[in-house]
């Protein structure tokens, strides 16, 4: 699948924001990076959706513009007054040129989702390839107010649980996008995680 990080040039705090192209243009997050609708044009014409792992203000800055832009309709797990598409546990997506399983995986957000399909992850927050704290397998913070380590442990097994033999595409919300063993970095993030030591020293 033909997947480009449409925040990549930003010199502003966001998230990686995915646009996902085959027969249903689709972003993952919508960042927060002042042009992104702009990026987002230099390679499709047409969105048909945005896609949300969740609300942080990092991954939805910029969701009302791109939304006007496009016409996109709009899934997310938690209330939003612009959604067109509730997801759930369980839900089948369509992003690009795939169908993605929808995986409720709280512990950083209370409505944080990870998609998954037989070749790729959207892992959003949860797991992370390196993001400072770690490298080859990181996770979420869960030290802020509404967070909580025990869920994101439960929700890393959770994606383990459910991650199909040939994923080896992951593209997480901070961090670099990984192609290889996407079980070993998840596997890796979830020791670290289960160590339950502050992620950052000033936690």
């Amino acid at each position: 699948m033909d997947v480009h990080n449409v925040t990549a040039e930003a010199d502003t705090f966001t998230c990686n924001a995915f646009l996902a192209l085959g027969d249903r243009p689709t972003l993952v997050d919508a960042g927060a990076m002042s042009g992104v609708t702009d990026v987002v044009s230099e390679h499709t014409d047409a969105l048909d959706a945005v896609v949300l792992t969740h609300q942080h203000g990092d991954h939805v800055g910029q969701l009302d513009r791109v939304l006007d832009r496009f016409d996109a309709e709009l899934y997310c797990y938690g209330p939003h007054a612009r959604r067109t598409g509730e997801l759930a546990n369980g839900d089948s997506v369509a992003i690009g040129a795939e169908d993605f399983e929808v995986i409720y995986t709280p512990g950083h957000a209370d409505d944080h989702v990870s998609l998954v399909s037989e070749s790729t992850i959207f892992t959003g927050d949860v797991v992370v390839h390196d993001d400072g704290a770690f490298d080859d397998g990181s996770f979420g913070r869960t030290d802020m107010a509404g967070q909580s380590r025990e869920q994101l442990i439960e929700s890393i097994e959770a994606i383990l649980d459910r991650l199909p033999a040939g994923v080896s595409h992951m593209y997480a919300g901070h961090g670099d996008e990984f192609h290889g063993d996407v079980r070993d970095v998840i596997e890796t993030a979830l020791e670290r995680a289960e160590k339950r030591e502050p992620k950052y020293p000033d936690e």
